[in-house]
């Protein structure tokens, strides 16, 4: 079982940027596929970016490419997301989760294949 603490977020005026850390617990994280979720009221949680166990292979979600960036550093058991040129509607809760059970060059792109997840950390953008 892994654990998942996230942290980096707040409050960023609209063109800032954050960069988001999720942290597991273990010493096996490169074992995980690590994705990153979002979710704003009265909307559904959605994947923002995806990272595969070795970090060669990366996802992006449409509203945040050329935006965001996704990142691992197997060595410190993290995964980052790197926020630019933020905007008020990227204001969410952002979670990350992990999964065991895909191939090592597999990015996990649905949300119910994720066994693992953190409590989240929120982002505000204000314009």
């Amino acid at each position: 079982q892994v654990q998942l603490v996230e942290s980096g977020g707040g409050l960023v005026q609209a063109g800032g940027s954050l960069r988001l850390s999720c942290v597991a617990s273990g010493r096996t994280f490169s074992s995980y596929a690590m994705g990153w979720f979002r979710h704003a009221p009265g909307k559904e949680r959605a994947l923002v970016a995806a990272i595969n166990k070795s970090g060669s292979t990366t996802y992006l979600a449409d509203a945040v490419k050329g935006r965001f960036t996704i990142s691992r550093d197997n060595a410190k058991n993290t995964v980052y997301l790197q926020m630019n040129t933020l905007k008020p509607e990227d204001t969410a809760k952002y979670s990350c989760a992990a999964d065991r059970n895909s191939r090592t060059y597999e990015i996990v792109t649905t949300d119910w294949k994720y066994e693992y997840w953190g409590q989240g950390t929120q982002v505000t953008v204000s314009s």
